[in-house]
């Protein structure tokens, strides 16, 4: 069974592995990681490799995740897409807050403009929330928050807008209100409660984006995928890591799946991006049909 190895990002063509560089940043995607240099070398590899999409944010740091794309890269390479995301934001000890009024997701994306450095971003991802923590205030009803994206991008400061942790029922709602261009939620071999939303994003031609496509830390991560005996076996038979078939597994699963393995290891890197040559066939996706699943990755920690 083979695949296809480029998909749609709004108006762009991009290759179906990118970057998500939320990983870069220090522990609990906090303050500055303890070797910039080796965070700089990982997105410099990235690129080296083909990749022409990155996945960041403001709040990813914050600052800290941005400033680095744009030390290891800039001037950006031709070609190179990258997406952001707001409507979050963290305090001074770390913790993550929702900024979804109007004028707090303008400043979201102005900010991101300006540490990366560049006048427009190809997609902002629309951070969404179901609840607030106490004192943080009202939802902004999902109208209102569009409608602020929606004005962003005839202003030409983004290309395309995006929804992140969104169930199909609001993401049927989103798109009466605003053409989309891709939806983030958290997918993978071992979670797919998303699965609807995929559905519903492959029949209306949109992109899928898995975060923690090889599960979360508090759920196990690519350490309870290599413990499990489907995915050891279908790993024996192609001479690949457990992480390279969790991954095929998502390219396999549906085209429209765009995805963004994160790390901070080049090695980690170079491993992630060879999951585009692992060709998997029937009896391989029937097999892991199989694989245990986990609880949903978002009920310890915020994307």
């Amino acid at each position: 069974m083979t695949t296809n190895q480029t998909a749609t990002l709004g108006a762009h063509t991009v290759n179906r592995i990118g970057f998500g560089a939320m990983q870069l940043a220090g522990p609990g995607v906090f303050g500055p990681p303890r070797d910039p240099n080796a965070a700089r070398a990982v997105l410099r590899r990235a690129i080296e490799l083909g990749v022409d999409h990155i996945d960041t944010s403001q709040y990813y740091g914050p600052d800290v995740v941005n400033e680095l794309i744009r030390e290891a890269l800039a001037p950006y390479p031709p070609g190179l897409r990258i997406v952001s995301k707001v409507g979050g934001k963290r305090d001074d000890a770390g913790a993550w807050l929702p900024a979804q009024l109007p004028e707090e997701l303008r400043s979201g994306v102005e900010e991101n403009l300006a540490t990366l450095g560049v006048e427009s971003l190809a997609a902002v991802n629309l951070r969404l929330m179901d609840s607030v923590p106490n004192g943080a205030g009202p939802l902004v009803p999902l109208a209102e928050q569009l409608g602020t994206m929606e004005d962003l991008r005839r202003e030409g400061k983004i290309e395309a807008i995006g929804v992140s942790s969104a169930e199909r029922a609001t993401v049927e709602q989103a798109l009466e209100l605003a053409d989309l261009a891709c939806v983030q939620n958290a997918f993978s071999i071992m979670h797919r409660d998303a699965q609807d939303v995929l559905e519903l994003c492959a029949e209306r031609g949109i992109a899928f984006v898995p975060f923690f496509p090889l599960g979360s830390a508090f759920t196990g991560g690519p350490a309870a995928i290599a413990a499990d005996p489907q995915v050891i076996e279908v790993a024996a038979k192609h001479g690949v890591s457990a992480s390279q078939v969790a991954l095929a597994w998502l390219l396999h699963r549906d085209p429209h799946i765009l995805l963004i393995p994160g790390t901070s290891s080049v090695t980690h890197l170079e491993e992630n991006l060879g999951a585009a040559a692992v060709t998997l066939d029937d009896e391989d996706m029937n097999a892991l049909e199989h694989v245990r699943q986990v609880a949903n990755p978002l009920e310890a920690v915020q994307d």
